[in-house]
């Protein structure tokens, strides 16, 4: 039969035009076959020539033959997983039936009459085939996903034959044990093999079917409702799917693996193409789709369970149905996380290593991606979390994201990328190691947009938050609460912050203090009391190598004794809101003193106009996003009761507590007050009122801060008048001997804001997740023009 796919160069090149024109028989071999019969084509031709008006055109007039069509579609791929796909023909046949359902499967999911399709039953197509009863029969959805895990793991066609002879002896596919034929070497799995490009291509065509199967996700609208899990994903990670343990191994072995720089030789990626990227971005794509689970409703997968021989951890209970949920939350080999650790920090530092050795490695697109694995892992894998904290190689994980966030504050298409990376760092401050890491002096220097500094991770985190703050656009607003929670929940573990750093937090202090900008919305002396805690946690718990951060509360002490004086009448609260009216900005730049950027380094550019980007739902606010723990003596944590406020600890005067009130949106105007506090104008508008204004200003910690100022500001001053002393080195000399042991307040307990799973997150992580994969695959474009409902596609 001569492929209709020969006609491509004649004017009615279409393929599927002929199928609307009458019914055909599904029995009609000799016209079904002209489909998948034709050996030279690729996914861009079939694409190509398999135009969407004529998809939807069946599909509206002709839908007895687009069924028909994607039924035999079905069948040829399970007959080649039924036959191991020995000839050269047959390995076409299936290659060319995948780049078809990948054209069409969109424009069924997009018409909702047409969702179900899939998963009815298709008369004769019995579970071992053959003549049972109708009610044996499989869904097609179920046909085709074991037909492509089967596929998947079929010797000659995806993985290397173990086997050095003839078609007769050839391993049968269904008496092959897969876990013997694992990808790559890593997790669970020790032999690496040869690689085999034409194996890596197969793979990549079969993945990206998967891929679009699992995408009917994003045609239907965002919802809170986490209990609708994705029906292909929910039965493809079952363990229906006979390959779920290898097939999971493969694609994390292959992800973590891959070396773009071409096995250590730089510059190697100019003499070879690389056939192993496409693969490890198909590979990183279907497992984080796979790992789509909302952790919040459920007993979490997270599990202790005894180190046993194998790879995952023999656990009772046994956790999610979802396989691939499952064994990844049961990783526990210390050599195992080390593997995905270093791969995963291996490839996020790629595009760092491209700005100080340009061109020297292939640049690698896909890290969002590999932010939302790691989230995946440290979400639901405790274990891996620990080991990420346990050395100095979480500083691999955090230079990158600082790079990214950096990067991309002005840039309007890469909101998405910036929450991701907040969150990845927000769920890591939350346990104490990550705050005692940061104070490793940081000595790589990645050329980024930021003053020059000397000093540790710490500071470089402080100097890229206040970079973000007060030059980033106005869509990052609703992160400021979380990178300043991030700041205090790592605060009491600071030893020694720059004057650099030191600065830039009284800069914040400053910006947000000004009566225009505390008045302006209802949320936003939030971030004073964050920054108030910051200061009090190091006073408090590390005043000892802080002399420049004393030094810098010292210089700006007015700014203290403003917040404490804030005026609460009426009249007042007019005049400061007036002055936002001559002050659009909403944090100047001016006197944050911001020096020289560091060699190298480009600003961060905001998108091109006409860049493609996908909405995102919104996130939760702080208060939902996060719980609060107290740590104790002896750096255990316990949750604390949310609403409840705490009682003053043993033997402390109330006063003395004062600055460990533990406050909340919540607490400081609990509902039924706020009308009363900030009365709705007839524009429907909040504003603010004297009421609502004291019932926070009373609340201000600054008590440890006042009793600082009151002790050494005296002092300092006599310094200066005795040696007529203009220069700050003294100054600093003499904070660093000096000591205010049995001077301040007893110290309050330290709260750390948790970060904890819930369904918005979830829901979040979904349609930023999809929207990656949307705008990533354009060659051949999936997606591209389909109805999706999950986000809207918007132009900067």
């Amino acid at each position: 039969v001569t492929g209709v796919w020969a006609s491509q160069n004649s004017s009615s090149a279409s393929v599927i035009s002929f199928v609307s024109l009458q019914p055909v028989e599904a029995t009609d071999d000799a016209f079904w076959d002209q489909f998948w019969a034709d050996t030279a084509t690729s996914v861009q031709d079939v694409f190509a020539l398999v135009p969407a008006a004529e998809i939807r055109a069946v599909r509206e007039e002709s839908p007895s033959n687009l069924a028909t069509l994607c039924y035999k579609a079905v069948e040829k791929l399970v007959q080649g997983a039924e036959s191991g796909c020995h000839t050269e023909k047959e390995r076409q046949i299936v290659l060319n039936c995948c780049r078809l359902l990948t054209r069409i499967l969109p424009y069924i999911f997009e018409d909702p009459d047409w969702r179900g399709f899939f998963w009815s039953t298709v008369p004769g197509a019995g579970r071992g085939g053959g003549d049972e009863d109708d009610e044996n029969a499989r869904p097609l959805a179920e046909s085709l996903l074991l037909a492509v895990a089967d596929l998947l793991f079929c010797p000659d066609f995806t993985v290397q034959s173990h086997r050095r002879s003839t078609v007769d002896t050839a391993e049968d596919i269904h008496s092959i044990d897969s876990c013997e034929y694992i990808w790559e070497a890593g997790v669970g799995f020790a032999h690496s093999p040869q690689p085999n490009y034409i194996h890596d291509l197969n793979r990549t065509e079969l993945l990206k079917l998967l891929l679009t199967c699992f995408s009917e996700a994003m045609y239907l609208p965002p919802s809170s409702d986490s209990s609708n899990t994705n029906p292909w994903v929910q039965f493809f990670c079952s363990a229906e799917n006979r390959h779920a343990l290898p097939l999971f191994t493969s694609l994390l072995n292959v992800v973590c693996a891959y070396d773009p720089v071409g096995y250590g030789i730089p510059y190697n990626h100019l003499l070879f193409s690389d056939y192993r990227e496409p693969l490890v971005e198909e590979a990183a794509q279907v497992l984080i789709v796979t790992l789509d689970y909302d952790s919040s409703t459920s007993s979490s997968p997270t599990v202790d369970g005894t180190t046993t021989g194998t790879a995952m951890d023999d656990v009772d209970p046994p956790g999610p149905d979802n396989l691939f949920v499952n064994y990844l939350s049961r990783i526990h080999r210390e050599e195992d996380f080390q593997f995905i650790l270093k791969g995963v920090a291996r490839l996020l530092s790629n595009p760092l290593v491209q700005t100080y050795l340009p061109n020297s490695a292939k640049k690698i697109q896909f890290h969002q991606e590999l932010l939302v694995l790691f989230w995946k892992l440290c979400d639901f894998n405790k274990k891996f979390l620990f080991f990420v904290l346990k050395s100095s190689d979480v500083l691999d994980i955090l230079v990158p994201i600082l790079y990214f966030l950096n990067d991309a504050r002005a840039d309007q298409s890469r909101v998405g990328l910036m929450h991701i990376g907040v969150f990845i760092l927000l769920l890591l401050s939350g346990e104490r190691n990550f705050g005692v890491r940061l104070n490793k002096p940081y000595s790589v220097r990645v050329p980024m947009d930021i003053p020059v500094f000397t000093g540790t991770h710490a500071d470089l985190l402080i100097i890229v938050f206040h970079k973000i703050i007060t030059s980033g656009h106005q869509r990052l607003q609703p992160l400021f609460d979380c990178l300043l929670t991030i700041v205090v929940n790592v605060s009491p573990y600071l030893k020694s912050l720059s004057m650099v750093a030191a600065n830039k937090l009284l800069h914040l202090l400053e910006a947000f203090s000004t009566t225009w900008f505390l008045f302006s919305a209802v949320q936003n002396h939030h971030l004073v009391f964050f920054l108030l805690e910051v200061f009090n946690n190091i006073i408090q718990y590390q005043f000892d190598g802080n002399s420049n951060l004393v030094y810098a509360v010292i210089r700006k002490r007015n700014v203290f004794h403003q917040l404490a004086n804030l005026p609460t009448d009426s009249q007042s609260i007019q005049k400061g809101l007036q002055r936002k009216k001559k002050t659009p900005e909403p944090i100047s730049r001016t006197n944050s003193q911001d020096g020289v950027s560091m060699e190298g380094s480009r600003p961060a550019a905001p998108a091109e106009p006409g860049t493609l980007k996908t909405s995102l739902v919104a996130t939760p606010g702080i208060d939902k996003l996060t719980e609060k723990s107290q740590v104790s003596e002896d750096g255990t944590m316990r949750s604390l009761e949310p609403e409840s406020s705490q009682p003053p600890p043993e033997g402390n005067s109330p006063s003395a507590a004062s600055d460990a009130e533990p406050w909340s949106a919540e607490a400081l105007h609990p509902r039924r007050d706020r009308r009363r506090l900030s009365s709705a104008s007839s524009s429907g508008q909040w504003t603010p009122t004297p009421d609502w204004v004291m019932s926070w200003k009373s609340k201000l910690p600054l008590q440890t801060i006042m009793r600082l100022l009151q002790v050494l500001v005296p002092q300092v001053e006599k310094i200066c008048i005795d040696k007529g002393l203009t220069d700050e080195s003294e100054i600093l000399k003499f904070l660093q001997h000096g000591t205010l042991v049995g001077l301040l307040p007893v110290p309050h307990p330290i709260l750390i804001r948790k970060y904890q799973a819930n369904s918005g997150t979830a829901m979040w992580f979904r349609t930023y997740m999809w929207g990656v994969i949307y705008l990533r695959n354009v060659d051949p474009p999936i997606w591209y023009d389909t109805d999706v409902k999950l986000f809207e596609i918007q132009r900067v």
